[in-house]
C-alpha cells in the first residue's frame, strides 16, 4: 500500500512539473490534459482507498517514507497516515480540484497564463494532499507553507496588475504571522515529547496536563494550553479567523477558479483539519478549546455582517466563507469536531459550486462582477440559475440540502456544551443564520432577478456558459443537495471517526446531541422546533422584500444608518489598522534603520569612518617621514629617552 499511497500526491506533483518546464512546448490542450488527468488519477485512488479503508476496514496506515536527518534522537521524516479522517479528505480535495481543473479550461481560454495556471493549481493539489496524508508535523509544516506559497502564486498570478501584487503580499505576510505560531507550537511539541510524529505527541499529551513553563516573568503557563494555542494561531492565519481573516477577502485578486479552490477544499480548511487531526491535545486544554470558540464566533457573525454590504459578487461569497469558516471553528471550541469536519465537507461542495456559478456569471457579464450592473439574467441562464440556487439553498441551512444537517449540527451543540463563552457563541451563530440569509440571497436576486441594470448590449448578449464551465456546476450541484442526507448519520452521529478524534466525556456534545437523533428525515421535522430555520426563511424574506418588491428600501435605511454602513464597509477598521500601525510602523522602522544605522553607523562611521582614520594617520605619519638626517636623529634620541625613562621607573 505504501506505493499506492504515495501515487496519490505524487501524480499531480508530476503532472504539475511537467506543464510548467514544458508547457510551451506541449501547448495548452496537451497542458490541461496532462494535469487534468494527474488529478483524476489522483480522484480515482482517492475512491479505492476510500472503500479500502471505510468500507473494507483496512486498519490505519502509518508508516515512513523517508528519513531526511536525524539529530539526537529525533528523526525527520516523510510519511503518510491514512485512515478515515484522511480518506474523506483526500475525495474532497480531489473531487473540487478535478471540477476546477474542467471548469478553468472555459474561464481561462484566452488568458496568456493558461499553462502556468494548470501548473499551479496542479501544484496546490499537491501540496493540499502532502499536508492531510501527513503523519508529522515535519510533512504537516511542508505542506503548510507548501499551499501558503502556491497561494501567493495564484492570488498575484496578474502579476502587471498592482492590486494583485498587493493581495497576494498581504495574504502571505498575514499567514506568517500565523505561521509563526505554529511552528513555536511545533517546537514546543518537538521540546516536550522529543519526537515529531502525531502518535508520539499524542500518547504524551495525558502526561504534559498539569505541568507549567514560564515565558515571561514569573508567571507560569500550563504547557498544554501554550502548545494547543500557538497551533491554533497557525489555524487562524491559514483558516482566516479574526484578526488574521484580513487577507481572504483580498485574495479575490485571483481567478475565479482559484477562488473556488483556496476557499472550498484547501487553504482555508487546512487549519480545521489540523486542530480537529489534534483532538488528543486540544481536548486536555479547557483553556484553549474557550479561546477557540470566542475567536470563532466572532468571525462567523462580524464577518457575516460585512458580507451584506459587498457588491463585487466574489467578494460577498468570500465573506460567507470567513463567516462559514467561523462556525467550523466554533464546533471545534465545543469540541464537535466531527461537526466541524461534516461542514467542512458539506461547505466544500456548495461553496465550490457558488464561487464557480459567479465565475460564469462574471464570463456572461463580460467580467463585469459589481452585482449593482447585474439583474434579470434568470432566463439568460437556465443552468447557473438553477445551480446558484441550490449552493444558496445549501449555504444557508435550508432543510434537507447539505449545509442544513451541518451547520444546525453545529448550532445544537453550541447550545448543548458548557465551555466557557459557549452561551455567547450560540447567540452568535444563531444571529449568524439570518445573516447568513440574508447576504446569500440578496446576491441571487441583485443577479439573477429584477430588472437589468446593465446596458442594453450586455443583457443582449448575455449567455449560458459553455459546457465545460456549467458540467462542473451540475457535479457540485449533486452532492450540494444530497451529500449531508447520506452521511450525516455516520459521520456526524455514527462512529465514522472513532479512534481518531478524541473528545473527553464531559465535551462530548455531539453524544448528547444524539440522543434526540433518529434519521436524516426527523431531523428535518426537529428543526422546525428551533429558531435557525426560521431565521434562514426570514433571511430570505428581507432580501426579497429589499430588492425585489421594494428597492427603495435599502437606500432609504442607508440614509438613516449611514454610520453602521460606513463601519461595515470600513470592515471594522482592520486593514486601517494594519496598514497604519503595521505596515507605516515597518516602513518608518525600516527607515529609522537605515538613516541611524546603515547611514550613519555602518557607512558613516565604520566604512567612511575607516577611510578618515587611515587619511588622518598617514597625513601624521608623513610628517615624521621628511628626509632629513637630522630629524631622524632627534627622533632616535627622543626614543632612547623613553627607553631608559621606562626601564629606570619599572
Amino acid at each position: 500500500m505504501k506505493l499506492f499511497y504515495t501515487l496519490i500526491p505524487l501524480a499531480p506533483l508530476l503532472a504539475a512539473i511537467a506543464t510548467g518546464l514544458y508547457g510551451r512546448k506541449i501547448g495548452r490542450v496537451n497542458s490541461h490534459r496532462v494535469t487534468i488527468a494527474g488529478v483524476a488519477f489522483s480522484l480515482a485512488l482517492s475512491v479505492i482507498a476510500f472503500f479500502h479503508v471505510v468500507v473494507g476496514g483496512a486498519p490505519t496506515f502509518n508508516e515512513n517514507l523517508y528519513t531526511w536527518l536525524v539529530s539526537g534522537n529525533i528523526r525527520f521524516e516523510i510519511g503518510f497516515m491514512v485512515d478515515n479522517l484522511t480518506v474523506m479528505m483526500l475525495l474532497v480535495v480531489n473531487f473540487v480540484s478535478l471540477m476546477v481543473h474542467i471548469y478553468t479550461i472555459g474561464y481561462m481560454e484566452d488568458d496568456d497564463g493558461y499553462q502556468r495556471f494548470f501548473c499551479y493549481i496542479s501544484l496546490f493539489t499537491f501540496s493540499m494532499l502532502m499536508l492531510v496524508m501527513s503523519n508529522n508535523f515535519l510533512q504537516l509544516f511542508f505542506g503548510w507553507e507548501a499551499v501558503g506559497t502556491v497561494s501567493y502564486l495564484l492570488i498575484g498570478f496578474y502579476y502587471k496588475k498592482e492590486t494583485a501584487i498587493f493581495a497576494n503580499m498581504k495574504a502571505f505576510l498575514v499567514n506568517r504571522v500565523g505561521d509563526f505560531g505554529f511552528v513555536l507550537g511545533i517546537a514546543g511539541i518537538v521540546m516536550y515529547t522529543n519526537s515529531l510524529a502525531y502518535t508520539d505527541a499524542f500518547a504524551a499529551a495525558p502526561t504534559l496536563v498539569g505541568q507549567t513553563i514560564n515565558i515571561v516573568g514569573t508567571a507560569e503557563w500550563d504547557v498544554l494550553t501554550v502548545l494547543c494555542i500557538l497551533l491554533f494561531i497557525g489555524a487562524m492565519g491559514k483558516s482566516a479567523q479574526a484578526p488574521l481573516h484580513v487577507w481572504l477577502p483580498d485574495s479575490m485578486e485571483g481567478p475565479t477558479p482559484i477562488s473556488a479552490l483556496i476557499h472550498a477544499a484547501t487553504m482555508v480548511t487546512a487549519g480545521i483539519f489540523m486542530v480537529s487531526r489534534m483532538s488528543p491535545m486540544f481536548e486536555l486544554s479547557e483553556t484553549a478549546l474557550s479561546f477557540i470558540l470566542i475567536i470563532g464566533a466572532f468571525t462567523a457573525f462580524f464577518m457575516g455582517l460585512i458580507g451584506m454590504v459587498q457588491n463585487d459578487i466574489k467578494r460577498v461569497v468570500a465573506y460567507s466563507t470567513l463567516s462559514q469558516l467561523g462556525y467550523m471553528t466554533v464546533a471545534l471550541g465545543v469540541s464537535a469536531y466531527s461537526a466541524a469536519m461534516f461542514h467542512l465537507m458539506t461547505h466544500a461542495f456548495f461553496k465550490a459550486l457558488l464561487f464557480l456559478a459567479a465565475g460564469s456569471v462574471i464570463i456572461a457579464m463580460h467580467h463585469e462582477q459589481d452585482i449593482r450592473k447585474m439583474g434579470g439574467l434568470r432566463k439568460k441562464m437556465p443552468i447557473t440559475y438553477w445551480t446558484s440556487l441550490i449552493g444558496s439553498l445549501a449555504l444557508i441551512g435550508f432543510p434537507a440540502f447539505s449545509g442544513f444537517y451541518s451547520k444546525d449540527i453545529i448550532i445544537e451543540a453550541v447550545h448543548a456544551s458548557n465551555i466557557p463563552g459557549a452561551h455567547i457563541a450560540y447567540w452568535a451563530v444563531v444571529g449568524g443564520v439570518f445573516v447568513t440569509a440574508f447576504y446569500s440571497f440578496r446576491l441571487f436576486f441583485m443577479v439573477f432577478h429584477g430588472k437589468p441594470r446593465m446596458d442594453d448590449h450586455t443583457f443582449d448578449h448575455a449567455k449560458e456558459s459553455p459546457r465545460v464551465v456549467t458540467i462542473p456546476l451540475i457535479l457540485l450541484a449533486i452532492p450540494s443537495l444530497l451529500i449531508g442526507f447520506f452521511t450525516v448519520s455516520s459521520v456526524a452521529f455514527g462512529d465514522y471517526f472513532k479512534d481518531i478524534i478524541f473528545v473527553t466525556e464531559a465535551h462530548d456534545v455531539l453524544a448528547r446531541v444524539g440522543e434526540a437523533y433518529h434519521g436524516p428525515i426527523q431531523f428535518i421535522s426537529h428543526a422546525f422546533h428551533a429558531p435557525p430555520v426560521y431565521l434562514a426563511f426570514a433571511g430570505v424574506i428581507t432580501a426579497f422584500v429589499f430588492y425585489i418588491l421594494a428597492p427603495s428600501i435599502p437606500a432609504f435605511l442607508d440614509s438613516k444608518l449611514g454610520f453602521l454602513r460606513r463601519i461595515l464597509d470600513n470592515k471594522y477598521g482592520f486593514d486601517d489598522f494594519n496598514q497604519a500601525v503595521f505596515a507605516r510602523g515597518s516602513v518608518g522602522l525600516g527607515k529609522q534603520l537605515w538613516e541611524k544605522g546603515d547611514m550613519a553607523v555602518i557607512d558613516g562611521a565604520l566604512v567612511n569612518g575607516t577611510a578618515k582614520g587611515v587619511g588622518l594617520l598617514s597625513g601624521l605619519t608623513r610628517n615624521v617621514q621628511s628626509g632629513m638626517l637630522f630629524h631622524y636623529a632627534f627622533a632616535m634620541i627622543l626614543g632612547l629617552l623613553a627607553m631608559l625613562t621606562w626601564f629606570l621607573f619599572i
